[in-house]
């Protein structure tokens, strides 16, 4: 856990081990620091020049000799602090200037992103897909083609979807095929009768994306997710004129 921690500060086990040693042996020659670390010496010294650089070790001259002194461990957190207001920083200029900036490097025709998920960890992830892409949006809904047999399957690895999606303030219209299907708060809910058996399968359109998810044998999820702003339009044109239909 420790070397983990100092990891994210930027520091090496080597180092980490230099600084916890010094910290135990106080103002220390090089001699004595390499001796009690099991680092040799030429090692430990350029080592403790990078903590130097870092601001958690220090030195003074005694002599002709350097004694090196670990600063205070509070240093750490204002390591931490520092770290955390630069990567703030580094995601503000990539949300408001780099990703716009290479947004605009993209060519002008629109390619299809396609992605493929498996098993419940699969289905999960699309479904918090659809919950981060709409709830980003002003206009906070999606639309979705759902036939009975999925129903059983669908929330299997994710149960409070529909908490998570209420409390997000997030809208979902669904055209149901065959009957059946929970009323839930903000949702609208519209039939198609069928007639005979109708395969597993759930559409979402969630602008700029589409996701289908259906079961393959033994009952297995599977889904794909494509990323298209022609494809989301033309499937939100075909549920809404089928919606104003029914």
């Amino acid at each position: 856990m420790i070397e983990q921690a100092f990891e994210q500060l930027g520091l090496t086990p080597r180092e980490t081990q230099l600084y916890q040693t010094l910290l135990k042996l106080g103002p220390s020659s090089i001699r004595d620091i390499a001796e009690h670390s099991g680092i040799n010496r030429g090692t430990a010294y350029e080592s403790l020049k990078q903590l130097q650089g870092k601001g958690v070790v220090s030195y003074f001259p005694k002599g002709k000799r350097r004694f090196f002194s670990a600063e205070n461990p509070d240093i750490l957190l204002n390591l931490a602090e520092e770290k955390r207001n630069r990567l703030d920083k580094t995601i503000e200029n990539l949300k408001n200037t780099i990703i716009p900036n290479l947004h605009q490097q993209q060519p002008e025709y629109h390619q299809t992103n396609v992605r493929y998920y498996e098993g419940d960890d699969g289905i999960e992830w699309v479904l918090r897909d659809i919950l981060n892409v709409v709830s980003e949006q002003d206009h906070k809904e999606y639309c979705v083609f759902s036939s009975k047999p999925i129903r059983p399957f669908l929330y299997r690895p994710f149960p409070n979807y529909t908490k998570q999606r209420v409390k997000l303030g997030i809208n979902v219209k669904v055209i149901a095929l065959g009957d059946g299907g929970e009323e839930a708060e903000l949702s609208e809910r519209k039939w198609i009768k069928t007639e005979g058996a109708v395969d597993a399968s759930y559409i979402a359109i969630y602008p700029p994306k589409c996701a289908i998810i259906s079961l393959a044998s033994n009952n297995f999820p599977s889904a794909v997710v494509l990323e298209s702003k022609d494809i989301a339009k033309a499937q939100q044109i075909i549920f809404d004129t089928l919606w104003k239909m029914l």
